[in-house]
Parts: structure tokens; C-alpha cells; sequence
């Protein structure tokens, strides 16, 4: 009898299957909704990142039930404005660019204006990259540059969002604070694992096992297919805005989160018919962008979560419009329709298998960079000791490694906005990223960027030992990149591995990806260099002393001059007769000079 009922039920289940997930959903979805609603009656501050991802969760899934019920008839419906648009496009697109460089030119002019000649360097250097990328094209009368502009065009509006709007700096500064307590929760397995002095050894069991909790995530989101969906609609926003075909948009979206081995796979099935000029994106897309998973270590080193996000999407639409600037197109794409792609899915079984999965392939990577991390150390110390005994015998010990590469990349550096005085510095770093890998650049700009914070001597022995904020920020950019010779070969091993038959024609690219992937790391620092406004970050006494070595403001900056008057009120409700504290004698004569305030601290 048992039997017989338990086999009515199952019927029964496996008849209204679909109508039985619908009510489950349904329920689970109410709950949630409920669930929102109370917080946000309770405390609406508090709920509000709860209710934005709410709004924006049932946006996106409203868009994708109409977008796959009625795309013909939106598509139908659109049509006439797509056709009268191609119809005049000879003439508008010439309107267009040059409304484009007028509001270019205006905008230069004002913030100029405003803020001093600093930003006419950076794009400069923008300029000058691009020239550059031209002059050394494959085929330089076949650009096409409706992928280039809208790719600069893109970097621009997301910088302006993001680093010159209040909003923009307060969600990307909210996200960055998120990840890294979310980063934080790796802790308590390497507490666990190699004791309460797991701090002791920095590196190996604080930064490695940040990779692998990051790497587990991300599988358990791929495995959801939370990761599909977000690439592909990245990648549809670059493919509609720039033209560039499906597979490259993809490719550019996913390395944002993933890293330059694993985003081949989304598009793995395509990979046998892409044309050169895309296989030559697609590896240079990996070059300009870094993974989500060593995200997580860079930012434990202490540089900016805020600007290496704002960099690792930033830098996707600049891979693109410094590849197809340095490789164009000159083939017809055989993968053109976008509903046709279909991305690779997860192998795994259930969350905690993909979860398994996620730390089992992290192994690889952790012991990956902890052995390139101890080679090029101990090759670079063997180098340093090497070039500082040729050096001495022509009476200079100092030369090293790090002094070649900032003579070298000296030029590039100040090209993107760095102050001359730091250009030295940020040309070591983007040597090291180069020739070894950008672990080592960042471990050096932490230790840098700490001893600003420490606020001690910027000169020790005519060695400057910190930069200034807006340097900070430009090498950050520069460095978020997988461009160096170490990379060459992993994407050159990992996609012969999944497309054999393009061989040949990924040697052939490989080392003019890694140079335009360089170059995108390059133009995203200049775009940095043209928005960023460091006062947002810096200390009063730092600002003061960086405008009394005549290094990060104008005299006349409005952040300078609030700090000034900070300092006139706390002066006069002191009781010292000079108040010191971080504030140097420099400092006080720049206020004095900025006010002419005839204060007795003054006179």
C-alpha cells in the first residue's frame, strides 16, 4: 500500500514538475520580498544596499523574460530608427565626432581652469599612445575606429562616473570596502589551518589564501551561472556600443572576473573559427586586465580596492580599442549572431561539488605564484648583485635592476600624469611588472604607499621613499595588467591547449597582444590621470606639504585652501605659541602665503 502511494505521488510530481518549481519559486520569492520590505521599514539606511540589489535583480530578470518572449517584435518595432540611422550615417558620424572633440576641448579648457595643467600631460599621453599604437598597426589603412573611440569613449564616461561624481566614488569606494571584508572571511581557515602567527609569514598564509577562498566563489557563482549571465551582459553593452563581434566582447567582459586562461573557455567552441585579428583581442584582452582572484591579494597588500576595480573594468573596453588599433580586421567573421553564442557551462554536480572544485583548481594557481614570487626574487637579487658589481667598476654600486627599467619607462610614466619627481619610481615599477610580473610591482607600490601614510622623510640619502597620492593612483592603473613575458608563455601554452589548429597563429600574435595589452594598461592610467583628484584621499598635513614641494595642487586649489583655514582655526584655539604636530614649516609659510593673513603665526 506504501509502495502503491508513494508511486501515485511520484507521478503526480513528475507530471506538474514545472508547476510544482513555480510554486516553490513563487513562495521562496515572496518570502524574500517580505523579508526586504521589513528591513526597509525598520531601517531604510541600513537596508538600502538590500534594496538596490533587490531593484536591480527584478529589473534584469523582467528584461530577460522580454527580451526572450517578444525579441522579434522589439526588434521589429526599433527597425525604422535602425535603418533611417544607417541610412545617415555618412554625415552623422562626422556630427557626432565633432561634437565629440568640442565637448573634449571645452571640458580640458574648464577643468583646467579649475584644477591646474596637471590633466593636459595625461592626455597628452593619451594622445601619444595612440599615435603610437597607429604607427606600429599591422595594417594602419585598415583601422577601423568606431571600436577605438567608443572604446576610449567608454574608459572616459566610466572614469567620470566613477572617479569625478560623488555617487560614483561612493559606490565603487562602497564595493571596494565590501570585498575587502568579504576577503577578510579567508582568515579565520588560515587561523585555523597554520595557527594563530599566521600573519607572521605574510604572504604565504594571508595573500594565498585569499586566492583560494576567491577562486571558490567564483566557481560556486559560475557553477549558479550567476558568472554567464553578468559576462554576457558586459559583453552585449561593449558589442553594441563598440562593434566588436560577439566573441571579443565576451572574451573583454569575462577576463574583468576571470583571468586570461580561464575566459577562453566561455567561448571554447568558437575559438577553431575566429579570424587573427580576433584571436589577437582575445589574448589581449587577458594581457590588460588581471583576475578576480588575485584581486583579492593586491588589495591585501594594502593599494586601493576602489581604483584596482575601477582599473579591471576600465581596462576591458581599452583591450579592445588597442587591439583592434594594433591588429585590425581584415577578414569577415564567421561567429556574427550574438543569440547564437552559447557559453560554456559548469561540470559540476551541486554547489558543494563545484565549491570543491573551485578550491582543487586554485592549487595550481597558489603554488603558481608562490614559486614565481620566490624565482624571480632570488633571480632579481642575483641580477641586482650582478649589474651592482659592473657598476662599481665604473664607480657607480648603485645600478640595479630597478634604475634600468626607470630610465627606461621614465618617459611613459610622466606621459600618463605622474610628477616628474615620481617618474623615476613609477618606471622601476612598471620594469618589474614587465619583465617579471605585476605581484612584484604591487608588493613594492604597497610599501611605498605605506611609507606615505607613515609620514616620515620623503628623501633619505637623495633616495625619495613615497610619491605622491596622485602618482599612487596613476601606477595602480598602470600596473593592473597581466602584460609581462612571464604571461606570454601561459596564454600561449593555455589556448594552444583548447584550439590546436590555431597554433601557429597564436605564436604568431602573442607578443603584439602583450604589447597592446601594455598599451591598454597605459591609456587607462591616462585616463585615470586626466579624473583622479587626489585631496579626496589625502591628509591636510600631506596635501599642505605636497603643495609646499611644489608636487600635487596649484596654489590656488580649493583643497589646499580648506586645509589652510583648518589650520588657522586650530592655531588660534591652541595654546602653543606655534602648534606643530604634522604640520612642518613649510606648510605653515604656504597657508600664510595662500591667505595673507596677517596672523601672529604668521608674522
Amino acid at each position: 500500500l506504501l509502495e502503491k502511494k508513494y508511486d501515485e505521488v511520484h507521478e503526480f510530481c513528475k507530471k506538474h514538475k514545472t508547476r510544482i518549481y513555480y510554486v516553490v519559486y513563487g513562495i521562496l520569492i515572496t518570502a524574500y520580498l517580505a523579508v526586504v520590505i521589513a528591513a526597509c521599514s525598520l531601517n531604510f539606511q541600513r537596508a538600502l544596499p538590500l534594496f538596490v540589489v533587490t531593484v536591480l535583480a527584478i529589473f534584469f530578470v523582467c528584461w530577460d523574460f522580454l527580451i526572450a518572449k517578444y525579441e522579434d517584435r522589439i526588434a521589429a518595432f526599433f527597425s525604422p530608427g535602425d535603418r533611417y540611422l544607417k541610412k545617415q550615417w555618412f554625415w552623422l558620424k562626422w556630427v557626432l565626432c565633432a561634437a565629440l572633440v568640442i565637448t573634449i576641448i571645452c571640458w580640458l579648457v574648464f577643468d583646467t581652469t579649475k584644477r591646474g595643467s596637471r590633466q593636459l600631460i595625461s592626455f597628452g599621453g593619451l594622445v601619444m599612445y595612440v599615435l603610437l599604437m597607429l604607427i606600429f598597426s599591422k595594417y594602419p589603412t585598415r583601422v577601423a575606429w568606431r571600436p577605438v573611440f567608443s572604446g576610449i569613449g567608454m574608459q572616459f564616461i566610466l572614469g567620470v562616473l566613477i572617479l569625478r561624481t560623488k555617487v560614483g566614488f561612493d559606490v565603487f569606494n562602497w564595493l571596494g570596502i565590501q570585498i575587502q571584508t568579504f576577503l577578510e572571511y579567508s582568515d579565520t581557515g588560515a587561523k585555523f589551518v597554520f595557527g594563530d602567527t599566521y600573519t607572521d609569514h605574510f604572504f604565504a598564509f594571508k595573500v594565498l589564501p585569499i586566492v583560494v577562498f576567491f577562486s571558490t566563489v567564483m566557481s560556486m557563482l559560475y557553477h549558479v551561472g550567476f558568472m554567464q549571465w553578468l559576462v554576457g551582459k558586459v559583453g552585449w553593452i561593449m558589442h553594441i556600443f563598440m562593434g566588436t563581434t560577439p566573441v571579443e566582447s565576451l572574451v573583454a567582459a569575462g577576463n574583468i572576473f576571470v583571468g586570461q586562461t580561464e575566459s577562453p573557455l566561455l567561448i571554447r567552441p568558437y575559438l577553431p573559427y575566429i579570424t587573427k585579428s580576433e584571436l589577437h583581442a582575445v589574448m589581449t584582452a587577458g594581457f590588460s586586465t588581471i583576475a578576480g582572484s588575485v584581486l583579492g591579494a593586491y588589495i591585501s597588500f594594502g593599494v586601493s580596492s576602489s581604483h584596482l576595480l575601477t582599473a579591471s573594468v576600465m581596462s576591458a573596453p581599452a583591450s579592445l580599442a588597442a587591439s583592434k588599433l594594433f591588429w585590425p580586421e581584415t577578414e569577415k567573421p564567421l561567429v556574427i549572431l550574438r543569440s547564437g553564442l552559447q557559453m560554456a557551462k559548469s561540470e559540476s554536480k551541486n554547489l558543494l561539488e563545484a565549491a570543491s572544485q573551485g578550491a582543487s583548481t586554485s592549487i595550481g594557481l597558489v603554488a603558481n605564484i608562490a614559486v614565481n614570487v620566490i624565482s624571480f626574487l632570488a633571480l632579481l637579487s642575483f641580477l641586482d648583485s650582478g649589474l651592482s658589481w659592473v657598476g662599481n667598476l665604473f664607480d657607480y654600486p648603485q645600478l640595479n635592476f630597478e634604475n634600468i627599467c626607470a630610465y627606461v619607462f621614465m618617459p611613459f610614466s610622466f606621459m600618463m600624469g605622474v610628477d616628474w619627481e615620481d617618474s623615476f619610481i613609477v618606471g622601476g615599477l612598471l620594469g618589474y611588472k614587465t619583465f617579471f610580473n605585476e605581484f612584484l610591482a604591487y608588493e613594492r607600490l604597497s610599501k611605498l604607499i605605506q611609507n606615505r601614510e607613515k609620514g616620515g622623510s620623503m628623501y633619505i640619502n637623495g633616495v625619495k621613499q613615497y610619491m605622491t597620492v596622485r602618482s599612487e593612483v596613476i601606477a595602480t592603473y598602470a600596473l593592473c595588467g597581466f602584460a609581462n613575458f612571464g604571461s606570454l608563455g601561459l596564454v600561449i601554452g593555455g589556448l594552444t591547449s583548447i584550439a590546436p589548429s590555431k597554433k601557429k597563429e597564436i605564436a604568431e600574435g602573442a607578443f603584439r597582444a602583450m604589447i597592446a595589452g601594455t598599451a591598454a594598461c597605459f591609456m587607462t592610467a591616462c585616463v585615470a590621470g586626466m579624473l583622479t583628484v587626489p585631496g579626496l584621499e589625502v591628509p591636510c598635513h600631506i596635501l599642505l606639504r605636497n603643495a609646499s614641494n611644489f608636487t600635487d595642487f596649484p596654489a590656488n586649489s580649493t583643497e589646499v585652501v580648506k586645509c589652510c583655514q583648518h589650520l588657522f582655526i586650530s592655531a588660534n584655539h591652541s595654546e602653543e605659541i606655534f602648534p606643530g604636530g604634522n604640520y612642518s614649516l613649510n606648510s605653515w609659510k604656504v597657508c600664510c602665503q595662500i591667505l595673507r593673513q596677517p596672523a601672529f603665526h604668521c608674522t
